[in-house]
């Protein structure tokens, strides 16, 4: 480092101007008078010795008397020390600043733009840690694989997880066991595909795929908006394509990701003749507080008939009553207003049809 710059970046870590020419002169020197030192560093003769004595404060030399006042430079292990900490709190300022342009506070009903994937994965994970019901996510299998830590977690404390994993042109359908105790249901999406992390329907995290010509990131702390990211994940991501794997196997329980595949499943059965017992995990409309009830399927109402298979062409009001001893109860899927539950998981726990 030539002088002239060793002296800007002694004056940038916290010494005046002439503290600076002054150290890096008698670093030259090694020990000189104080007038030898103002004239090497071109410090004004009147200001040297105060100068001196301030870098003597600062530990960086020592001064003594030998007919005249005197200077030589310490041993720098101590000057190291200070400009390796001021660099050390200049880094992790540094840092600072990026984390809060890149990731600001989501607060209750908030949004926010990102330009870096690895902020969306980072906020992601934070969601996943945080969630007590439901994940969906979609991703590759390298995402897959960083994430599944805090997937693994997330499942062992009863959320229920579900993931599509998206492969490029070539690659190979994943093996089941690469979703061994991080999901409850996966399926596989051979196309590329936006990373989505959805939780407790109420905090997503987007970004388009690598390829994509729009790249930026979404953040949101919001129901209403991720209420339409879970529709994409649903019709686009998740509903189309084929199951690679399934933890609870055949038979009993049954847990449904949406009260229209629900639904769909009840239109096919003789429940009135064999009655379906579910038990319904979400909140009351009427509080929003937590809640969970269990009862028959006395009704099924949905807006219109249809024979499509997808179950996605009931897209209004889908509604399954519930006998809950003798009371009667009305459920809903999300954003459920006149239900008297929104149901976040639904689980047919006794159904003579689908044993």
């Amino acid at each position: 480092m030539e002088t002239e710059s060793l002296v800007e970046t002694l004056e940038a870590a916290g010494l005046s101007p002439y503290q600076a020419t002054a150290y890096v002169a008698l670093l030259d020197l090694g020990t000189a008078s104080a007038t030898d030192v103002a004239e090497a560093s071109g410090v004004p003769a009147p200001r040297i010795y105060d100068v001196l004595r301030s870098l003597e404060e600062l530990e960086y030399i020592e001064t003594y008397e030998e007919g005249s006042l005197r200077a030589r430079a310490h041993s720098p292990s101590g000057v190291l020390d200070d400009l390796r900490g001021r660099a050390s709190r200049l880094e992790a300022a540094a840092e600072e600043v990026e984390d809060r342009w890149e990731q600001p506070e989501l607060e209750a009903g908030g949004a926010s733009i990102v330009t870096r994937f690895r902020t969306v994965i980072e906020r992601a994970e934070t969601f996943i840690e945080e969630a007590t019901h439901q994940i969906l996510l979609s991703t590759t299998t390298a995402n897959l694989q960083r994430l599944a830590p805090a997937l693994r977690a997330a499942t062992e404390r009863g959320v229920s997880v579900r993931v599509s994993v998206h492969t490029e042109n070539g690659e190979s359908v994943p093996a089941p066991d690469l979703f061994d105790d991080i999901c409850r249901e996966a399926r596989h999406r051979p196309l590329p595909a936006p990373f989505v992390a959805l939780a407790d329907r109420r905090q997503a995290s987007f970004a388009h795929h690598p390829d994509s010509y729009d790249q930026y990131g979404v953040l949101v702390n919001d129901r209403t908006h991720t209420y339409v990211f879970y529709w994409y994940f649903l019709t686009c991501l998740w509903e189309p394509w084929e199951t690679v794997y399934d933890a609870a196997g055949d038979g009993l329980p049954i847990e449904y990701l949406d009260v229209r595949h629900l639904v769909r499943d009840l239109r096919e059965l003789d429940w009135e003749r064999d009655p379906v017992r579910l038990r319904v995990e979400g909140h009351d409309t009427a509080t929003g507080e937590e809640c969970t009830v269990e009862g028959t399927v006395v009704d099924v109402r949905v807006p219109f008939a249809s024979d499509a298979s997808t179950g996605f062409e009931l897209a209004g009001q889908v509604t399954v009553d519930l006998d809950v001893d003798g009371e009667h109860v009305s459920v809903g899927g999300w954003g459920a207003i006149v239900e008297d539950v929104e149901g976040t998981r639904l689980t047919v726990v006794d159904a003579p049809g689908l044993e």
